[in-house]
């Protein structure tokens, strides 16, 4: 059926429901490559926490030997840039990663049309769809998986981690305390790059059901052709007026012809020759009933017909309106002039005329 959504949507149809928000995409991608990045980043940020707090801690005693309220004021401003400039590097590659994230997910488009109003997301039974329907299973199982991957990676990240930390009187506190940071960034880094590995999946499942949900039928698309490469009625009309146009401003410069060249009804080419702008110029030209029109209007202005079917066909086949003959007709072209120019010498230059109809012949 036509009305089936069997075919892949088109360009047009991608970016329309980008426009509309329809854009495959998960937010768990950015959230865990966040954590990653966070894990890598964790350490640098501390170990330049910890330079710029030293730095601080060694002017309390100077602060508490002399209580001076601009002296306070300068090291809350020192403790607050020194927090800012520690924390800096990651927070500004987790807002570089989140805005690479979601340009990898369909590049960033700000969907103006959801922020309108529409009654149809108010509709009961699409909510009962979202909760019980397809999509709602896939969350369901997604959360299960989730919380088992996670639950894996916690296992066997702390395993080893126990058994120290029931032994800790064994090691400095120091020492255990590395093997802590370790173990808990081992757990992120590897929770992180499980949750990638479901997120990767997650993008997939929402970009088939995106692409499902934008197909289009055998119909749609033909409409869509329609709108891309125009209606072919109105293309026409537009073509027909077109040549109209130009079929009239050629007659309107037929007056100033100094020859109608013919072929002796099918084929009708009017020359003009102004020797200030070179070679002779065909201003008028056609076949069938275009040639009709032609022969008719010079007759009506004079202007005389030589019957050189030859010349007549060549021309019309080579030449454009406007172009200057080529020069392999230039002889030709001048014997027909220069004809023309004795029977004006003698008056009676209008009609038609077949000097040359035994050489066609």
């Amino acid at each position: 059926m036509s009305g089936e959504k069997t075919e892949q949507p088109t360009a047009q149809r991608k970016q329309k429901a980008r426009k509309e928000g329809q854009v495959a995409r998960t937010p768990d991608l950015g959230a865990w490559a966040g954590m990653l990045a966070a894990s890598m980043l964790l350490p640098l940020t501390v170990k330049i926490a910890n330079g710029r707090v030293q730095e601080l801690v060694a002017q309390v005693p100077r602060v508490i030997e002399n209580p001076d309220e601009t002296l306070m004021l300068r090291v809350l401003r020192d403790a607050m840039i020194a927090v800012g400039l520690s924390i800096a590097p990651l927070a500004a590659s987790l807002l570089v990663l989140g805005i690479a994230a979601a340009a990898a997910q369909g590049g960033l488009h700000f969907a103006s049309k959801l922020m309108v109003p529409k009654f149809s997301r108010l509709n009961p039974l699409q909510g009962i769809k979202r909760v019980v329907g397809p999509h709602a299973l896939w969350e369901a199982v997604k959360a299960v998986f989730k919380t088992a991957v996670l639950g894996g990676v916690l296992y066997y990240s702390i395993r080893d981690l126990i058994p120290i930390m029931f032994g800790g009187g064994a090691l400095p506190l120091e020492a255990l305390l590395g093997e802590i940071v370790s173990a808990a960034l081992t757990l992120i880094r590897s929770a992180a790059l499980a949750g990638l590995v479901m997120a990767a999946a997650d993008y997939a499942v929402a970009r088939r059901r995106i692409n499902k949900q934008i197909r289009m039928s055998k119909q749609e698309v033909k409409e869509e052709h329609k709108r891309s490469d125009g209606d072919p009625q109105l293309k026409g009309a537009i073509r027909s007026r077109q040549l109209a146009m130009s079929r009239n401003r050629m007659m309107a410069e037929l007056p100033q012809a100094d020859v109608v060249v013919v072929n002796p009804t099918h084929v009708a080419v009017a020359l003009r020759y102004d020797p200030e702008k070179g070679a002779p110029r065909v201003i008028a030209k056609g076949a069938g009933a275009v040639a009709a029109k032609i022969r008719e209007r010079a007759a009506e202005h004079r202007i005389p017909l030589v019957q050189d079917v030859p010349l007549a066909r060549a021309l019309h086949a080579s030449c454009d309106i406007g172009a200057e003959v080529p020069p392999e007709l230039y002889g030709a072209v001048a014997r027909v002039l220069a004809f023309v120019m004795g029977l004006k010498a003698r008056g009676s230059a209008a009609g038609l005329h077949r000097p040359f109809a035994a050489a066609a012949a």
